[in-house]
């Protein structure tokens, strides 16, 4: 649809009153530190209408999210998603969600791994501690990951893996050789 006398924008506010009860459903994104942490959240595809008069076509359709927890008398939080048009509700709450972890990991980043110790004053050399950083700390969680809560001093994640066949270390040669003759030091020749 195009913006015209009969067919005007809507607020975000507006359009998700106008939203019909059944559009609202009751999802649970994460575990919290007391108990689950959930709302009251409904989707729509919508065009978004900022400045589209200056358009020669359409936007193209994104997901509106929104979070109207029950009890508040009116909804709390927005969000525009160009996520694809079969995303799931759950998928689209948990990925509007992500911030706590974001702001977890950008934490651990400055305090465990050191992002917030460089003292540098070129951007090059930032990027490169930078990018260090963010490499030690995907290595870090995945390591992490692969030890389960309940099983952190399980003796077979803590052995070393078997070496594949044909195994062979950095810097040795790729064919074996005859062993080199031993010279006997009390005979000259």
């Amino acid at each position: 649809m195009r913006r015209n006398p009969q067919h005007k924008p809507v607020s975000a506010k507006e359009l998700a009153q106008a939203l019909p009860e059944s559009a609202w459903h009751n999802v649970t994104w994460r575990e919290g530190t007391h108990a689950p942490l959930a709302s009251r959240f409904a989707a729509v595809r919508v065009r978004p209408a900022h400045r589209d008069y200056w358009r020669s076509a359409p936007r193209p359709e994104e997901w509106f999210l929104v979070e109207w927890p029950q009890g508040e008398s009116e909804p709390t939080k927005y969000w525009l998603s160009t996520l694809p048009w079969d995303t799931t509700l759950a998928d689209l709450v948990d990925q509007a969600k992500l911030r706590w972890r974001i702001e977890r990991d950008y934490q651990e980043l400055k305090q465990e791994i050191g992002l917030g110790h460089y003292e540098g004053r070129g951007w090059r050399g930032f990027h490169h501690h930078a990018t260090l950083a963010i490499a030690a700390y995907g290595f870090l969680v995945s390591e992490r990951s692969l030890i389960p809560p309940s099983d952190r001093c399980s003796p077979s994640l803590l052995e070393a893996p078997r070496l594949s066949e044909g195994y062979r270390p950095r810097g040795t040669p790729a064919t074996t050789r005859a062993p080199r003759p031993q010279l006997d030091r009390h005979h000259s020749h």
